[in-house]
């Protein structure tokens, strides 16, 4: 069985993997919601757009459940920092995602149109919401995280929500509202047809030039005005998970020693730019699926380059970078990870298959007649 020191870099791994998961299924959802109010401008172009993802949102959704229990039970510290310093931010994403489900259920309640009108905006916030948090989220983390520890471990967060909205990390939550903008108009042009397959493909051309432009604006940031967190001192790979037995210094450009030590790590960046120009030719061409791969890819580089720049580090501290969270000192018992690592092994699969199988039931474009059809049963 593993050692302590690889099952901590296989659950990193996984929560990457989970992590990505949820950006790709549940982040065209979110695109979608966004494109709503500019893809479709009659009540039976918006029921279209709404049905594309109407029976297959929940599902995709699961992802975030799982991604957030793998923290909490594999990440412990990180999870209670995390939850508590952005719990505000938190509550904001679970306003977010409350929105989605009530707006499908109620705009065909009633003939009404102002009634539909306005759950069209509902919709068009719901997916707003969680996009830009999420950016911001991940901006901050790069910078670093308010919050230390005391003796007993007990952690206090000294930061505030207004805090979290600084430039860097506004810049962040654009590179996610136009990287899922791009994925959801790229899910939009292989379920729809006709006008509004046109229009998600010329707003997916646009997101995908806005996102490589914010991308590379970010990461240029990043390497020339952001200080970034180093180890300076021996950490035991295998050790007991406790954050103030270590020493950390902070350096402008120093996310970028892990590329400077392994070259073959510029591939994820790379992987970005060449993922996003490969959606912008292929949505030109109407080669929407392999669009929507392109798209999924440019999220898989996307979370990959942040992951690696990160690394080993979890959560960093701006206040006392001395206590930041690592892969080596926050990780949960071996047990309970090998524990996990089984269940993982067991349940993932099944999971996997019943999405596939899902998506295969549900294939095919969401078309007028369809709607008309079945009006009743229809969002």
């Amino acid at each position: 069985m593993f050692d302590y020191e690889i099952m901590r870099i296989i659950w990193w791994v996984l929560l990457g993997v989970l992590l990505t998961g949820f950006a790709i299924m549940d982040g065209f959802d979110l695109g979608v919601a966004m494109l709503l109010p500019f893809v479709a401008r009659k009540d039976i172009e918006r029921r279209i757009v709404i049905n594309t993802v109407g029976p297959i949102w929940e599902g995709n959704q699961v992802w975030i459940i799982l991604g957030a229990g793998a923290i909490f039970a594999a990440w412990p510290i990180i999870y209670a920092v995390s939850f508590s310093g952005f719990y505000l931010a938190m509550l904001i994403v679970l306003l977010g995602f409350i929105l989605r489900p009530v707006s499908f259920k109620y705009r065909s309640k009633m003939p009404s149109v102002r009634w539909r009108s306005n759950w069209d905006i509902l919709l068009f916030i719901s997916g707003l919401l969680p996009s830009l948090i999420f950016g911001v989220a991940l901006g901050n983390v790069l910078q670093g995280v308010p919050f230390h520890f005391d003796d007993n471990l007990r952690m206090f967060y000294t930061g505030t929500f207004w805090g979290l909205l600084n430039p860097f990390a506004l810049l962040c939550a654009l590179v996610s509202v136009c990287m899922l903008v791009m994925h959801g108009a790229s899910y939009l042009a292989t379920k729809t047809e006709e006008v509004v397959r046109q229009r998600a493909i010329c707003y997916g051309r646009v997101a995908s030039i806005a996102m490589l432009v914010l991308f590379l604006l970010a990461g240029l940031w990043l390497s020339r005005g952001i200080n970034g967190y180093m180890v300076t001192s021996v950490v035991d790979h295998a050790g007991p998970s406790n954050p103030l037995h270590k020493t950390v210094s902070t350096a402008l450009g120093a996310w970028l020693g892990n590329y400077q030590v392994e070259p073959l790590l510029w591939i994820a960046p790379a992987s970005v730019v060449i993922a996003v120009l490969g959606q912008l030719f292929l949505l030109g061409r109407g080669q929407s699926k392999w669009g929507f791969i392109f798209s999924s890819l440019t999220i898989v580089g996307v979370i990959a380059t942040f992951g690696l720049s990160l690394f080993p580090f979890l959560l960093p501290s701006s206040t006392n970078p001395n206590m930041s969270l690592l892969v080596w000192d926050s990780s949960s018992s071996l047990l309970t990870l090998r524990i996990m690592l089984g269940a993982t092994l067991l349940f993932m699969p099944i999971i996997l298959l019943y999405t596939a199988w899902v998506y295969r039931v549900m294939r095919g474009r969401v078309s007028a007649q369809s709607i008309e059809s079945d009006s009743q049963n229809k969002y």
